[in-house]
């Protein structure tokens, strides 16, 4: 069974920085696209970040060019995404997510593509 596990969530102060991590198992990931999304308090769930199979072709939502970096380790299995400078309008769970259809040329923006998630991990970044 697919699963994706994230860690490192937690409440950081305006300014302040926070790496989540996304472990993937039951199968291997090496050829998905993997991404995050968020979904804060009474909203819809928002693309954050995107990276292709290959470990490139990174996109992001534009209020976090600059700020987020995603990177993935296919050896390990993982994906992360650092947040640095971060905004109150931050606040929100964070889903790791995977596009199972595999070997695609570009990661997506669109959420419903994705069709493996995580948990989610909370952050927040208090006003």
């Amino acid at each position: 069974q697919a699963r994706l596990i994230e860690e490192g969530g937690g409440l950081v102060q305006v300014g302040g920085s926070l790496r989540l991590s996304c472990a993937a198992s039951g199968r291997t990931f090496s050829g998905y696209n993997m991404g995050w999304v968020r979904q804060a308090p009474g909203k819809e769930r928002e693309f954050v970040a995107c990276i292709k199979w290959t470990g490139a072709g990174e996109q992001y939502l534009d209020s976090v060019k600059g700020r987020f970096t995603i990177s993935r380790d296919t050896d390990e299995n993982t994906v992360t995404l650092e947040m640095n400078k971060l905004k109150p309008e931050d606040t929100a769970v964070y889903y790791c997510v995977a596009d199972s259809t595999v070997f695609r040329t570009s990661c997506t923006s669109s959420v419903s593509d994705y069709d493996i998630w995580g948990q989610g991990t909370q952050v927040t970044v208090p006003s």
